[in-house]
């Protein structure tokens, strides 16, 4: 079991100190799910989203807060992105109360001391929470499913994929 190095010794919460990591490539890439009622997934398709284009809304908003993850929570540090890849696709099969929806795929990268995976959530999240905030008008009822690390690659431990062994 991993130590939980975000408390001193005395249990105090605290920033890592990563300055004897080597510095080396590191992605991490996460996911999250919107539901929504048919209709409003076809509105987003057709552009008739009074707000504007949501997709492209919610693309900008993924990478700003990837860029500002730092600044939303606390023990994260501040990291020099090298990128940020943002894909949505649809969920065409309706879950158990019909409802469809939009999948996020992000992909966090840079070249430093520690990972990005905080960033490729933040970047998944904000992503889905501005959908839901274009969309809220037509469809209360959206929910936000599944934001979960899909991989992580470099640092010390090296790769790891949603589904594999560790």
């Amino acid at each position: 079991m991993n130590e939980l190095t975000h408390f001193s010794a005395a249990g105090r919460a605290r920033m890592v100190d990563v300055a004897a990591k080597s510095d080396t490539q590191r992605v991490a890439v996460a996911s999250g799910i919107l539901r929504m009622q048919s209709a409003t997934l076809e509105r987003i398709r057709a552009g008739r989203i009074a707000k504007g284009d949501v997709l492209t809304v919610a693309d900008v908003g993924a990478v700003m807060a990837a860029k500002r993850t730092s600044d939303m929570i606390p023990m994260c540090h501040p990291i020099a992105l090298t990128g940020v890849e943002v894909e949505f696709g649809e969920i065409t099969e309706p879950d158990a109360r019909g409802c469809l929806g939009i999948k996020v795929i992000t992909k966090a990268s840079c070249t430093g001391q520690t990972g990005v995976e905080m960033e490729a959530l933040c970047a998944a999240s904000l992503a889905l929470l501005t959908i839901y905030d274009m969309c809220k008008a037509i469809d209360r009822g959206m929910r936000i499913e599944c934001v979960q690390l899909e991989e992580k690659r470099g640092g010390k431990s090296g790769v790891w994929k949603r589904g594999e062994p560790t």
